[in-house]
């Protein structure tokens, strides 16, 4: 591929060497892109998810970020101009796997509270800790942790309300999770999703939930975003009987408000009275 970057210059070129590769499908099992340490996923993901030369012979199996246990807090901490976000932040709250590779060059106690951090930028991501840059490939290729429904597999922990007892995350950016049990307004929730796209699309990362509509009988909804581009359809699976219809979102971006977007989430819960004022 010609020199630049892979995010922006040079994605036209992107399509085409991938556009020729389709025709020799059957020679290779996966293509690993990699990006510059300075490169924003998102236009990737948006090239190969919206471009139907892309979309009809490739989907995105992860995303994987490569992080120096010995420098990450540094890059982390490191203020840029006007309270921008950098570009650390940026490759840890997109991933869907984290490769915490050196993690012989610190201590402990140093390693524990780094990935205590990843986990406040991004609870959603795997951590896999490394040496040598000896990584499992099977944790990391041919898993499709990137698909709508790996939602299902998160730690129901990740749910649970922040300790109101615990420092104040001091993060610019962070993960926020939210579940809730009824059935949802459709109109209510496309408002909803259409304003917060609107207003913070650039502050949202990354975007999943799980959810369950009224009027649509067993049919169990799940979508995922990447900034303002949402993908949404049915589950493979339906609810099944008897199982609680619980609604769960998750919120990957910068200066996220729990409590704001809990209060936005539950006035879209469908409600008897909504049926009479139709």
């Amino acid at each position: 591929m010609d020199n630049g970057c892979v995010c922006c210059s040079v994605r036209g070129d992107l399509v085409r060497t991938l556009g020729q590769l389709a025709s020799r499908r059957k020679d290779f099992d996966a293509i690993l892109l990699e990006t510059t340490g300075l490169a924003d996923p998102a236009p990737i993901v948006y090239t190969v998810q919206t471009n139907p030369k892309m979309s009809d012979n490739y989907r995105i199996d992860s995303i994987v970020c490569l992080a120096d246990c010995k420098h990450l807090a540094a890059h982390l901490d490191e203020v840029k101009p006007e309270n921008a976000v950098n570009e650390a932040l940026q490759q840890v709250a997109f991933a869907d796997k984290i490769l915490l590779n050196k993690i012989d060059l610190v201590s402990p106690e140093e390693k524990n509270a780094l990935e205590d951090r990843l986990r406040t930028i991004n609870k959603f991501a795997t951590v896999i800790e490394t040496e040598r840059s000896r990584a499992p490939l099977e944790k990391i290729l041919g898993i499709n942790s990137f698909n709508m429904e790996s939602i299902l597999s998160v730690d129901p922990n990740f749910f649970d309300e922040e300790d109101t007892k615990k420092e104040h995350n001091l993060e610019l950016v962070q993960s926020v999770g939210i579940k809730f049990e009824g059935n949802l307004h459709a109109q209510y929730f496309n408002m909803f999703m259409m304003d917060l796209l609107r207003e913070r699309a650039a502050d949202l990362y990354r975007t999943k939930g799980v959810l369950s509509f009224h009027g649509q009988g067993d049919v169990k909804f799940v979508f995922q975003g990447v900034h303002e581009q949402i993908n949404f359809g049915p589950a493979q699976n339906p609810w099944k009987e008897g199982e609680v219809r619980e609604n769960k979102f998750v919120f990957i971006g910068k200066n996220l408000d729990r409590k704001e977007l809990t209060t936005s989430l539950m006035e879209c819960v469908y409600k008897e009275d909504d049926e009479k004022k139709a």
